[in-house]
């Protein structure tokens, strides 16, 4: 009678553990869920070779079935399915972007410059003559500017209907009427245009846009439609002004030799340079939603204290700053810049 085994009675866990325990296994699985929905859209996404991008994709899907049927939810099969999104994730992470493509002609060349004392010589400077969004020549030159020269940084936010999303572009004013842009965007070849989906997988490289505003404001302005821009005067002495451009000049020379990808989450027009720019002001501040949800950046900078505002109120201001009559306006005048400018507050 010794010898005859026991069954296995293991004791159930307490009942004050049983739904904690519950909620902590779903977490898991959908962990995991999510982990495999976004390998599988990866394989297919990123996957180089044209041919191979559904074969890959519907080996990797077959293979989570199998898994699924053969073990349900057991350990093992989470196992497999962390192992697999790690092998996809380990081959996503090795692919390298390159400065080198058939690129979009207004995308065609980098910015970068040369920095010797007070002087700085921007080349591959943008500042297309536009005849349609789609149609422009003459886009690419040198610039020298003076560091001691730098005045002020102004926000233009673009925004084209969607009411999280807006567009950011920096502006530095030199002297008393030069202003240089720089807007981070996702760099296009030939054929692409732009998704959000795709925007957070590997399909698109990073660029830091340097132009004059008679290009990359009033593309915006004149020739997209249904977008509409504002326009601020940022609480930033030309100390601080000076710093700020510095760091974008430091980030746009390192894309010049050390590529990366545009990312919808960590590398887009807001997030790329964010903590940069936040490190070169007084009183820095936590990080907000609002720098990932961006359409409503400039009331967050208005709220912190970022902005000139004369006293208004925010919808006061904003409606103030709204530019787009005055860039129709100039439209192709030397003085674009100073026009959408005039009787604002700040200028």
């Amino acid at each position: 009678m010794n010898n005859i085994p026991t069954p296995d009675r293991r004791t159930p866990p307490p009942n004050w553990l049983r739904v904690p325990r519950a909620a902590g296994i779903t977490i898991v699985w959908v962990v995991l869920v999510l982990l495999t929905v976004w390998a599988v859209a990866a394989l297919f996404v990123d996957c180089r070779i044209t041919a191979l991008r559904i074969p890959v994709t519907l080996v990797y899907v077959l293979g989570v079935i199998t898994i699924f049927v053969k073990h349900r939810r057991s350990r093992w099969s989470a196992v497999a399915y962390l192992l697999g999104f790690c092998s996809v994730l380990a081959w996503w992470l090795s692919l390298k972007p390159s400065n080198n493509g058939n690129w979009q002609p207004d995308v065609d060349r980098t910015a970068w410059a040369e920095i010797d004392g007070d002087r700085v010589t921007i080349h591959n400077l943008r500042d297309c003559d536009y005849r349609t969004e789609t149609d422009y020549a003459d886009c690419w030159s040198d610039r020298t500017l003076y560091l001691s020269q730098i005045r002020a940084a102004d926000l233009f936010l673009t925004n084209w209907g969607i009411p999280f999303v807006s567009h950011p572009i920096l502006s530095f004013q030199f002297g008393d009427k030069e202003h240089i842009a720089f807007s981070i965007e996702a760099r296009y070849k030939v054929g692409q245009a732009y998704s959000t989906v795709l925007g957070c997988f590997r399909q698109y490289a990073l660029i830091f846009v340097a132009a004059d505003e008679r290009d990359v404001i009033r593309l915006r302005t004149n020739y997209r439609k249904g977008e509409e821009v504002s326009m601020y005067r940022l609480q930033a002495n030309p100390e601080v002004a000076r710093d700020m451009f510095l760091t974008y000049v430091a980030y746009l020379n390192r894309l010049k030799d050390h590529p990366e990808w545009y990312n919808e989450i960590t590398r887009n027009c807001t997030t790329t340079i964010e903590r940069q720019l936040a490190e070169k002001i007084n009183n820095p501040q936590p990080w907000n939603y609002q720098f990932l949800l961006n359409g409503t950046l400039d009331e967050l900078l208005y709220d912190r204290g970022r902005l000139v505002t004369g006293g208004l109120p925010f919808p006061e201001l904003k409606q103030c700053e709204h530019i787009n009559a005055a860039a129709r306006a100039a439209d192709r005048s030397p003085d674009f810049s100073a026009l959408i400018r005039a009787g604002r507050v700040g200028f």
